[in-house]
C-alpha cells in the first residue's frame, strides 16, 4: 500500500488544482420536452424479436443515491412470482421476460434528468396481441395482495397499459407499508457486496474515480450498491 501510495503521488501530483466545481446542468430541467420524445416507434430488427421498451424521463435521482428509489421501483417491476406483470404475460403467453431499471449513471442518470426504462421481450402471440391484452384487475396482487381485492371487473389493455398499471397501482399504494421489501433488498445488496469476486484493479480505480465524483467521501467504496436510507417520501 505504501508502494502504491508513493506512485500515485508521484505520477498525480504535478496535475494542477484550479478549485473549480463540478460542472451542473441541473438548469436543464426538461430535456425531452418535445413531442418527439411522446411518441410510439417502431423499429425494425436484425434478428427476429419483438421487444416493448417504456421509458420515462424523471427528475435527476443522483442525490438520492442513499435511497435508490429507482432500484427499488425495478424490483418491484421485475418480480416474476404470482401477481406480477410477467406472470400475468406468461400465462397468456404473450411474454418470454420482462426487466426494468436505471444504469445510474452516464446516460440514464445525470444533473439534468434521470431514466427510467422497462422492456418486454414478447412472442410472437404477443406481438399478435399488442393491443389485445386482457388483463383482470385482481391479477397484480404480489406486492399490495388486498390493493384489488375488491376490484374484480375485468379491463381490455395493451401490453403497454399493462405495464402502466402496474405502475400506477404502486404509485397508488405507496411504499409506506412495504418497508420489508426495501430492508429485504437492503440485506440482499449487502450480501453481494461483500461476497463479490475480486474486479479487475483498473476497472475498480476506474470505478473509485467516478464515485468520487457522485458520492460523499464516506460513500466512495459501497454508494453505487449499497441502500441506506428507507425514505418513503422519496
Amino acid at each position: 500500500l505504501d508502494t502504491l501510495e508513493k506512485w500515485v503521488t508521484e505520477i498525480f501530483s504535478e496535475i494542477p488544482n484550479n478549485g473549480l466545481p463540478k460542472p451542473s446542468f441541473g438548469h436543464l430541467t426538461q430535456p425531452f420536452d418535445t413531442p418527439d420524445f411522446h411518441k410510439l416507434y417502431r423499429v425494425v430488427p436484425i434478428r427476429k424479436v419483438h421487444s416493448l421498451t417504456i421509458t420515462w424521463a424523471l427528475p435527476p435521482q443522483e442525490q438520492y443515491y442513499r435511497v435508490k428509489p429507482l432500484h427499488y421501483i425495478s424490483w418491484l417491476v421485475g418480480h416474476e412470482g404470482k401477481g406480477s406483470v410477467l406472470s400475468f404475460l406468461r400465462k397468456k403467453f404473450w411474454a418470454l421476460a420482462l426487466y426494468g431499471g436505471n444504469g445510474e449513471t452516464g446516460f440514464e442518470q445525470n444533473s439534468t434528468y434521470s431514466i427510467f426504462s422497462i422492456s418486454v421481450t414478447l412472442t410472437d402471440e404477443g406481438y399478435k396481441h399488442f393491443y389485445e391484452v386482457w388483463c383482470p384487475a385482481a391479477c397484480f396482487s404480489c406486492c399490495f395482495p388486498n390493493g384489488w381485492k375488491d376490484q374484480s371487473v375485468p379491463f381490455c389493455l395493451q401490453v403497454a397499459h399493462v405495464v402502466f398499471q402496474y405502475v400506477k397501482m404502486l404509485q397508488r399504494r405507496g411504499p409506506d407499508q412495504r418497508q420489508v421489501i426495501w430492508e429485504e433488498i437492503q440485506k440482499i445488496e449487502a450480501n453481494e457486496f461483500h461476497y463479490q469476486e475480486q474486479t479487475d484493479p483498473v476497472d475498480y480505480v476506474e470505478n473509485l474515480c467516478e464515485n468520487m465524483q457522485l458520492f460523499q467521501k464516506e460513500d466512495f467504496l459501497t454508494g453505487d450498491q449499497l441502500l441506506f436510507e428507507y425514505k418513503p417520501e422519496v
